[in-house]
């Protein structure tokens, strides 16, 4: 499903923000994002709001929109705690999965697959969240699919660039197939070792995405 225009200026817009070209501290001039953009101030402004709720600017009175500063260290935490809440679904997704969220995670790992094929990274990352998302429900906690969903969309834009990583798409769809085969058999330990793996970007995996980072800003 297409993206509304809004989330279209949200997603361009963060990703100026995780390279670094928009840095830390600077303002975020609705007129010159307008221009910059192609786009009219309406969607402009609720892609701020969006952006204002996943803590990467910070909205004022009279002061318009700032980007705010994300350290490596956070990130790196934030990613911690991700992974742990991913693996806590699974695990409770494993014992409690309904068939018809089975074969919702099943049809959205295989969504991913077709994206992946035509080279949609784009479209790959969504199709990648509706299948965490799909975890998440069947996690059958609505508190803990809350946090797990309010996290993922803080790290949306990182989780979406890591897909530029060389070999990332091909290696997460086979990650997804070993979380979706312990679901299927119902192994909860086996499904929780596997999405925290997934999940995590630890040592190499995270200098990788740094780095990615990195030479996206210098591009």
């Amino acid at each position: 499903m297409k993206p509304r225009r809004s989330e279209q200026l949200r997603e361009a817009i963060e990703e100026h923000i995780a390279i670094g070209e928009f840095a830390p501290g600077m303002r975020l001039d609705e007129t010159q994002l307008a221009l910059r953009f192609g786009a009219s101030r309406t969607p402009l402004r609720e892609a701020l709001i969006q952006l204002a709720a996943l803590g990467l600017v910070e909205i004022r009175p009279r002061r318009g929109a700032t980007v705010c500063a994300v350290e490596p260290r956070t990130l790196f935490e934030m990613f911690q705690v991700m992974a742990e809440l991913e693996a806590m679904c699974a695990r409770l997704a494993a014992r409690r999965i309904s068939h018809d969220q089975l074969r919702e995670a099943r049809a959205a790992h295989e969504l991913c697959q077709t994206l992946a094929g035509a080279n949609d990274l784009d479209g790959y990352y969504r199709a990648n969240q509706r299948f965490h998302f799909a975890i998440y429900a069947a996690s059958q906690n609505q508190f803990l699919c809350d946090e797990a969903k309010a996290l993922h969309r803080k790290l949306g834009v990182y989780r979406r660039l890591q897909l530029r990583v060389r070999d990332r798409v091909k290696t997460s769809f086979d990650e997804h197939e070993c979380v979706l085969k312990a679901l299927e058999a119902g192994n909860s330990d086996e499904a929780a070792s596997s999405l925290r793996a997934h999940v995590e970007v630890q040592g190499e995996r995270f200098a990788d995405l740094i780095a990615s980072l990195q030479l996206m800003k210098a591009a």
